[in-house]
């Protein structure tokens, strides 16, 4: 009979790459519409290429820091309230061991187990490691889900910034007077390519997210470009 290590469990699950993965995908979308729509709204409104350069790079800048603080904020509040459930947890085991002894059960009970089964596992995994079986059991946290602000932060930080560049470069390199088709056209490509990298490294519906993330690029690029030759016409 063969084991299976865990490093072979999570080799063929995705679970265990949710918390970078949404961080870096979030990051990297972001950064491409976000850039893109900016370049496509100023160029609506404005014929000056470093008017359009000035704007797409205090984006770039502005919008990686701001995805990297706001991403470690989130994910350390996320974190203190991890960390202040776990003490309640522990205090509560020590204080009122067979009240908890009795929820273990209950849970085990509710997962299908007859309640002689699930006594006798609440208790074995109790002598084994209290905490951690209420942790993991009760509250729901393990260590795959675990919450960690620098990795997050950075990830997001570091992929808008990555996806900020391409559109960054469309603006420096493409012909002025198509400079709106040309960040379109190529902004929807790398969304496209990058819906499909994250689907496939998530195990997820390869079709599904590139209709969710054409459909939303283009909705974003259409209403910038309007606000930007609207506001441009008026200003100008």
């Amino acid at each position: 009979m063969s084991t299976v290590s865990q490093e072979d469990y999570l080799a063929v699950h995705y679970v265990h790459r949710s918390n970078w993965l949404r961080a870096a995908v979030l990051g990297a979308n972001d950064g491409i519409l976000s850039t893109a729509s900016i370049a496509v709204g100023v160029a609506a409104g404005s014929d000056m290429r470093d008017t359009i350069i000035l704007a797409v790079l205090a984006g770039l800048v502005a919008g990686a820091l701001s995805m990297a603080a706001g991403e470690y904020v989130s994910v350390s509040s996320q974190t203190d309230l991890e960390k202040a459930d776990i003490e309640r947890e522990r205090k509560e085991i020590e204080e009122m061991p067979a009240i908890e002894m009795e929820r273990l059960t209950e849970i085990y009970e509710l997962r299908g187990l007859k309640k002689e089964t699930a006594a006798l596992v609440a208790k074995e995994l109790t002598a084994h490691d209290a905490l951690g079986a209420h942790v993991r059991d009760e509250l729901g946290m393990n260590h795959l889900s675990q919450a960690k602000p620098l990795q997050a932060a950075f990830a997001s930080g570091a992929s808008f910034t990555i996806g900020a560049l391409l559109p960054f470069l469309v603006t420096i390199l493409a012909p002025l007077p198509k400079m709106i088709f040309y960040q379109y056209g190529f902004s929807i490509a790398f969304l496209i390519l990058l819906g499909t990298v994250a689907a496939k490294t998530g195990g997820s519906n390869v079709i599904k997210a590139i209709i969710r993330i054409t459909f939303w690029g283009t909705a974003a690029m259409v209403l910038t470009a309007a606000v930007g030759y609207l506001f441009g016409t008026t200003l100008g």
